[in-house]
């Protein structure tokens, strides 16, 4: 019997266009660009999400032997289940980096997706590599992908180009799978390297509830009528305890009342739902849907997402300013053009990521690799949380380094 929550959440990460959305597609079966934006433009903007049960044949030979498949294509013997993931699909956008950053922080691991048709590194390559490092994920592959669409001189050259960005890395001594996402080339073995690498977190299912919450809705049609109204749902990772239908939540840091101050909201859970199915009770791990009887109107478009949920009087306090030790990449990446990254300055803002919330802090005090911070939108944050930091170079936000809240 397929369980049905997922065991572990891995983040599909790279450049715009290297094929991370066809990956998940030839993976799972599942297109994860719908949002109508997505479709006109052919690039992800919001997180993506499919589930996925990785099986494998009992009779073939091991290297040959894993799929998705419930029957073998080579032999038509019934496969075994081996494992469920949660593939978290981010943009590469360079304009997206913070929703990236804030699918990495539910990433239990990730594969990055780099495309044997362009030169290597392409500047979201290298500032998505740094941002999972930013934010801790240690378990890494690269899927060098596109290699029907190159001679075998380039892809070799690809490799070897690969082989060079990747030193000094966390990903220094990740395997390197080459695929065709889009033929479904190598799937077995990019399946098998998954399972060898990307291991299985150790869960604190006993610990307090808390849920990161990624995304959040309004499932309610145009014109329903009051009492045929659903309340809000919210979906994200459960990285700590459990969720039962029946439990009281609170939702931090909730909304901001008319007079600039933030509320946290409670409610009840209605339903739960992981890969698909409705359960009664939900763990840690894999990507969930929490229905909630919160007025829709609270969690339509996303308004919702960077929240923490859990058990009421349990969370983390919520923070409008802190204190953090700060540590700085020696390069701004994600640019053609990369400079070493300055120090920073007094009242400069700056874009932090934590958990899944984003938001603008102004630099009211530096002492050394001490920053305080003035947050223009409040986090629900526990002391010695990291959050990534973010500055602005041009245009856009570029990744400079991470702290550590203290």
């Amino acid at each position: 019997m397929v369980k049905v929550q997922s065991d572990v959440n891995i983040g599909l990460v790279g450049h715009v266009d290297h094929g991370k959305t066809t990956l998940t597609k030839a993976l799972s079966g599942v297109w994860t660009d719908t949002h109508s934006e997505e479709t006109k433009r052919g690039i992800s903007i919001r997180l993506g999400y499919a589930d996925i049960v990785f099986r494998r044949c009992p009779k073939c030979e091991e290297q040959v032997s894993y799929t998705t498949a419930e029957t073998c294509e080579r032999c038509g013997t019934k496969t075994e289940i081996l494992r469920k993931i949660s593939f978290v699909d981010a943009p590469g956008h360079e304009t997206l980096m913070a929703t990236m950053l804030s699918g990495a922080a539910i990433m239990d691991g990730a594969v990055l997706v780099i495309a044997a048709n362009e030169y290597c590194p392409q500047p979201q390559t290298k500032e998505h590599l740094m941002a999972l490092d930013v934010i801790g994920v240690k378990d890494i592959i690269v899927v060098q992908n596109k290699i029907d669409i190159v001679s075998k001189e380039r892809a070799i050259e690809s490799y070897h180009e690969i082989l060079d960005f990747v030193q000094g890395t966390n990903a220094e001594n990740a395997p390197i799978i080459p695929v065709s996402a889009q033929q479904g080339v190598n799937m077995d073995i990019l399946i098998e390297t998954i399972e060898n690498v990307i291991k299985t977190p150790k869960r604190s299912p006993r610990k307090s509830s808390r849920m990161y919450v990624a995304r959040s809705f309004d499932i309610n049609k145009p014109g329903s009528k009051p009492d045929s109204l659903e309340g809000g749902v919210i979906g994200g990772s459960l990285i700590q305890g459990t969720f039962k239908v029946g439990d009281e939540i609170e939702i931090k840091p909730g909304v901001n009342d008319k007079n600039n101050k933030w509320i946290s909201l409670t409610s009840q859970i209605v339903g739960l739902n992981a890969g698909g199915e409705d359960v009664d009770k939900i763990g840690p791990g894999g990507l969930i849907g929490v229905a909630t009887l919160l007025d829709p109107s609270l969690s339509k478009a996303d308004s919702l997402s960077g929240s923490i949920a859990g058990k009421p009087g349990k969370l983390p306090p919520v923070l409008n300013n802190f204190s953090m030790e700060t540590f700085l990449l020696e390069r701004v990446v994600g640019i053609e053009n990369e400079k070493d990254v300055d120090p920073i300055s007094l009242k400069e803002p700056l874009m932090i990521n934590c958990g899944t919330t984003t938001t603008v802090g102004v630099v009211t005090k530096v002492k050394g690799s001490t920053v305080d911070v003035a947050l223009k939108l409040p986090i629900c944050a526990d002391p010695d949380q990291r959050v990534a930091l973010s500055r602005r170079v041009g245009a856009r936000w570029r990744l400079i380094g991470y702290g550590i809240i203290q």
